[in-house]
C-alpha cells in the first residue's frame, strides 16, 4: 500500500458505527523507555522496552436519540471496556484493521455558536493493540447461518492469541432475533474440517464484544467469522475484525 489520503477511515466502538459522524480518528501505540546504562556502556546511554501502551482518539459531528449514535454511545460507555476497531481504508473483508479492547475515558461535547455541535472521545487501551483484518463488513445483512470469507491470518505461536471484535450495528425481526457469531480456523481455505476457537455472547442487540484466546499455539492458519442466527425474520449488520497479537 502506498501513500494515500484519508477518506474512507472506519470507526467502531461496542455497537456503534461511528464513521458518518467523525472526521478525525488516531491511532497511538508506544512502548515505555527504560533506561540501563551502566558503567559498560561505553559512554552512550543502553534503553530496553518497558510497558506497552495503546490509545483511540476521535472527533466528528454530534448526533443523539439511539443506541447506535455516538452520544448515547459514548455516555453507556463510559469508564467501561469495549472494543475498538478502526479501518484506515475502509471496512471490506480483507481491509487493514486495527483494534483492541479500550477504557471509554473521556468524551467532550459542545462549541461555540454557529458551530456544528462537536464531539470529542477516546479510548485508552487495555489489550495489545492488534493490526489484523476486516472479517465481516458493516453493510452486508444477514438474515441465516452462515460462513465469511477465509483469511490467511497465520498460526499462532505459544505465547501469542488470536484476537477477535465483533460489533452489532443493527438488530431487525421479531421473536427475540439472535445472532451468535463464533470465530473457526482450519488448515486450508476449504475448511473440510473447522474448529471453533471463539464464540461470542449471543446478541439481541446493538453491542459490541472483544474476545482472544488463552495463549495456547494454534497451527491452523486460515480464520473466518461464522454466525448463527434465530428468530422471525431476522436481519443482522455487523462488522468484525480479526488479528495476531
Amino acid at each position: 500500500m502506498g501513500s494515500f489520503v484519508l477518506t474512507n477511515v472506519r470507526l467502531f466502538t461496542g455497537g456503534a458505527d461511528l464513521t458518518s459522524v467523525s472526521n478525525k480518528v488516531e491511532i497511538t501505540t508506544k512502548v515505555d523507555e527504560k533506561e540501563t546504562t551502566n558503567y559498560g556502556s561505553n559512554g552512550y546511554k543502553e534503553l530496553i522496552g518497558g510497558l506497552a501502551s495503546s490509545e483511540f482518539a476521535g472527533e466528528g459531528q454530534w448526533e443523539a436519540g439511539d443506541p447506535s449514535m455516538v452520544d448515547d454511545a459514548a455516555w453507556a460507555q463510559l469508564g467501561t471496556l469495549g472494543g475498538w476497531s478502526v479501518g484506515p481504508v475502509g471496512a471490506a473483508v480483507g481491509d487493514l484493521a486495527y483494534f483492541t479492547k479500550a477504557l471509554r475515558c473521556d468524551y467532550k461535547l459542545g462549541g461555540a455558536v454557529g458551530d456544528v455541535a462537536p464531539w470529542t472521545s477516546g479510548g485508552k487501551g487495555s489489550w495489545p493493540l492488534v493490526r489484523g483484518q476486516f472479517a465481516h463488513p458493516p453493510g452486508t445483512a444477514r438474515t441465516a447461518d452462515g460462513t465469511g470469507t477465509g483469511l490467511n491470518v497465520g498460526a499462532v505461536a505459544a505465547g501469542q492469541r488470536l484476537y477477535a471484535a465483533l460489533h452489532v450495528l443493527s438488530v431487525a425481526g421479531t421473536s427475540t432475533p439472535t445472532i451468535t457469531a463464533r470465530v473457526e480456523s482450519d488448515a486450508d481455505n476449504t475448511f473440510a474440517s473447522p474448529t471453533t476457537q471463539l464464540t461470542f455472547t449471543a446478541a439481541t442487540a446493538i453491542s459490541g464484544e472483544i474476545l482472544r484466546t488463552d495463549g495456547s499455539a494454534i497451527t491452523d492458519t486460515v480464520w473466518r467469522l461464522a454466525w448463527t442466527i434465530t428468530g422471525t425474520g431476522p436481519s443482522f449488520l455487523f462488522a468484525a475484525t480479526l488479528g495476531i497479537g
